[in-house]
């Protein structure tokens, strides 16, 4: 049993990573093991996730302290929340990703930009390419044009090249 003053920290901890957040997800873990716990969690730390579980009334003050229009209350099972701060798509990743090889957990909505998004919407976060996945794809973007020129000004040197080598070859003969 919790004391009041443990509950209001849990809450204060809450409101203040969900008000920094980029994007949470909340899941129910009912039935999960404890190996595929800490499996998830081990995940999640390497992303800089938190995963935190939590009371459906104390998630529900910090998503009010946190001026988030987002209920749980309705949500069924033992209610735990993976809170990103860096990257939006991150968490949605991870949990989809074990979500999909293991039926006892289950994702049941999130949070992006302090707006709630339902279970479907986060699914198609999770398929949603990372950060540094769409960096990668616009540098390559910008630079196709450079190496795209560059072959065409090596081509025209390519081909005089070729006509001096049949005009010494001719020459020779």
């Amino acid at each position: 049993m919790q004391t009041k003053k443990q509950k209001k920290e849990i809450v204060a901890d809450l409101s203040e990573k969900l008000k920094n957040s980029k994007a949470a997800v909340f899941s129910d873990f009912k039935g999960l093991l404890v190996k595929d716990m800490m499996a998830l969690r081990k995940e999640l730390r390497k992303e800089k996730i938190d995963f935190k579980v939590a009371k459906k009334t104390l998630i529900e003050l910090a998503l009010k302290n946190a001026k988030i229009d987002a209920s749980v209350k309705n949500m069924e099972g033992q209610l735990a929340v993976a809170i990103s701060q860096e990257d939006e798509v991150a968490a949605a990743k991870i949990m989809a990703k074990v979500a999909k090889g293991n039926e006892n957990l289950k994702i049941l909505g999130g949070i992006l930009e302090m707006k709630f998004l339902g279970k479907e919407e986060i699914m198609a976060l999770s398929k949603l390419p990372s950060k540094d996945e769409l960096l990668a794809k616009l540098v390559g973007t910008l630079n196709a044009p450079v190496s795209g020129f560059v072959n065409v000004l090596a081509g025209n040197i390519r081909g005089l090249i070729n006509v001096l080598k049949a005009v010494a070859d001719n020459k020779a003969n």
